[in-house]
């Protein structure tokens, strides 16, 4: 499917060289030691064949458990992943705590909904982990994602609630099935190190929610084969300067206080927190700008956390506690009355230590987690369930919600029940996608002006437009000029030739590698909004698309009429239309959507867009 016009490029090599500049010396040199020590063996080395794993998550008798439900009724594996050997008996876990019936409700359709406890998708699972094609086969995306072990605390959850259901031994019976189906380093299971270290992250949260503070022998080795699998790749981790950035300390330092292995604790708390402050800044923003991973990181961080103050470990160095708190603002800012969150950056889904069970779609747990534990507040969503399981304290102030505020790659605006937010800079980490000067505008719970998604990472045969469709400019709401985007694509993941951005008292501003220039300013009175664009370069026409949220939407002179209405006007004629378009409002799903679309011819200057909420 054709987005763009085909221009004359730059030659790939001189691409190479402009994000080679852009990525710096740190990247580069984290990524080419691991290129390095892979055409070595050394991480094959590392990850060579290993004795098959034991499975027991929780000695037997630790939680009362009836019989197995009918689905699960076969005799487990043989060995678990916990020994009883110094753990805590029956009757040492706490009550759990009480739940409106509406989460319990919640906490059953999760486990209904669970996926099978073995999934390879169509890679094979015998093959060794780091020789594995993880593109050429299928999306690998939904298989490590059923394969998170989420369903370890949602089963502990279960447990402590109805003790009769036998949600104990369906936990044992899903990790053995694990177990045995991903023998160690074999797979596509062991092919990333972030997936073990998510892996590792359930497991310690399970145990957490069962009162256990020491693993025994079997869990050990469990946990020692994914702290091998994480250190095996962890220049690759480095060099990415996103969420793999992150959650792999993370995960290690979870094994290093249940291993009770002081260095390898410590070094991970050290990497951990310098990662923390590399990729988040001051003010929270994060170097992967997408609301769907700062919502990841969010919930990685606070897993390690609530694990430290479990364990009663050490607080990690600083400045970890400030930037997790700076993190945590920023999300709480920007997540609805209902939980949902805009669209920017990639979106893949993920759901990850979901304690209240509300899914991909409800991000108030994750912030209310994590204001609690970091930032001494509360994003306003008293009782939330999975701050009960943790036991955090109740009452605390609820956070307010400035008018206008500014954070690393983004701004945003509050008014009158809307919310309205930019994607900024300055561009110091690379873009996912072409979004710069998106604006993004939400009035409570409905989304006016959106985002178009991910689609997926690798899509269906039939799909493959996918990939060049919803990361590009036209996918967003701003500006193109003669058709043609900003940033030549070099990889699922990578851009090269990214525009200069800088700040506007009221905005931001970008020049692209065409010589193009575009100031986008934002003012919100009351339920009236105005964004005025002006433009300036060698462009011989402009396209200013506006991505329309769900609901009837009217074309009108000047613009439409539906949940809100929206006007343009400009120094120069226009032609505007309400055309069909492209949207993704889940991981892997794609529907049309309307999109009206504003069309000037060069000299155009100034287009301004009124926006009035009903």
């Amino acid at each position: 499917m054709a987005i763009q016009a085909r221009n004359p490029e730059p030659s790939r090599m001189w691409l190479l060289a402009d994000v080679a500049c852009r990525l710096g010396p740190r990247a580069l040199a984290h990524y080419g030691w691991h290129r390095l020590q892979r055409a070595a063996g050394l991480p094959q080395q590392a990850l060579r064949d290993r004795p098959p794993l034991s499975a027991e998550l929780l000695p037997a008798g630790l939680l009362p458990s009836g019989p197995l439900p009918p689905t699960a009724a076969r005799p487990l594996a043989p060995a678990r992943l916990l020994a009883p050997d110094g753990l805590l008996g029956p009757g040492a876990l706490p009550p759990p705590p009480v739940l409106p019936p509406e989460a319990e409700l919640r906490l059953r359709a999760a486990l209904e909904a669970l996926p099978g406890a073995v999934s390879h998708g169509p890679f094979p699972a015998d093959a060794p982990a780091l020789a594995l094609d993880l593109f050429r086969p299928g999306d690998v995306r939904p298989v490590w994602e059923a394969n998170r072990l989420a369903c370890l605390p949602l089963l502990v959850q279960a447990a402590r609630l109805w003790p009769e259901e036998g949600h104990q031994a369906r936990l044992e019976s899903r990790l053995a099935d694990w177990a045995a189906a991903n023998p160690p380093f074999r797979g596509p299971n062991w092919a990333c190190g972030q997936e073990a270290a998510l892996r590792v992250l359930h497991m310690a949260l399970a145990l957490m929610l069962a009162g256990q503070r020491r693993p025994g022998p079997a869990a050990r080795g469990l946990l020692l084969l994914h702290a091998r699998r994480i250190q095996a790749t962890r220049a690759y981790a480095r060099a990415q300067d996103n969420n793999h950035s992150i959650s792999e300390p993370a995960g290690l330092l979870a094994c290093g206080w249940l291993l009770e292995d002081g260095a390898m604790a410590r070094r991970a708390a050290r990497a951990l927190a310098a990662a923390t402050a590399r990729l988040v800044a001051p003010d929270g923003g994060f170097a992967q700008l997408s609301t769907g991973y700062h919502r990841l990181l969010l919930d990685v961080l606070s897993v390690v956390e609530a694990l430290r103050l479990h364990l009663g470990a050490p607080p990690l160095p600083a400045p970890f506690a400030d930037r997790a708190a700076a993190a945590a603002r920023w999300l709480a800012r920007l997540v609805s009355a209902r939980g949902a969150l805009p669209a920017l950056g990639h979106q893949d889904g993920s759901v990850f230590a979901d304690l209240a069970a509300g899914g991909a779609d409800d991000a108030r747990g994750s912030v209310e987690r994590a204001m609690r534990l970091f930032a001494g507040g509360s994003a306003g969503f008293a009782g939330e369930p999975g701050c009960r399981w943790l036991g955090l304290p109740e009452g605390m102030p609820v956070a307010a919600r400035p008018a206008a505020w500014e954070a690393a790659g983004s701004r945003g605006w509050a008014a009158a029940g809307a919310r309205g937010l930019l994607r900024a800079g300055p561009l110091r980490f690379r873009p996912g996608q072409a979004d710069l000067l998106h604006f993004e505008l939400w009035d409570g719970d409905r989304p006016l002006l959106t985002d178009a998604g991910t689609g997926a990472y690798n899509p269906p045969p039939g799909h493959e437009w996918w990939l060049d469709y919803f990361p590009s400019a036209a996918a967003h709401n701003t500006i193109t000029f003669d058709e043609r985007e900003p940033m030549p694509r070099l990889s699922r993941f990578l851009l090269a030739r990214w525009p200069r951005m800088h700040a506007l008292p009221d905005g931001a501003a970008l020049r692209d590698g065409w010589g193009n220039a575009h100031q986008r300013r934002v003012r919100a009175e009351g339920r009236a909004w105005t964004v005025l664009d002006t433009v300036c370069g060698p462009f011989h026409g402009l396209t200013l698309r506006w991505r329309l949220g769900p609901g009837k939407w009217r074309l009108r002179p000047g613009g439409v009429d539906g949940p809100a209405r929206l006007r343009v006007t400009a120094d120069a004629p226009l032609r505007i239309t309400l055309e069909k378009g492209w949207e993704s409002p889940a991981y892997g799903v794609v529907r049309s959507c309307q999109v009206l679309t504003v069309r000037a011819l060069a000299p155009a200057t100034c287009l301004a867009t009124q926006i009035q909420l009903d």
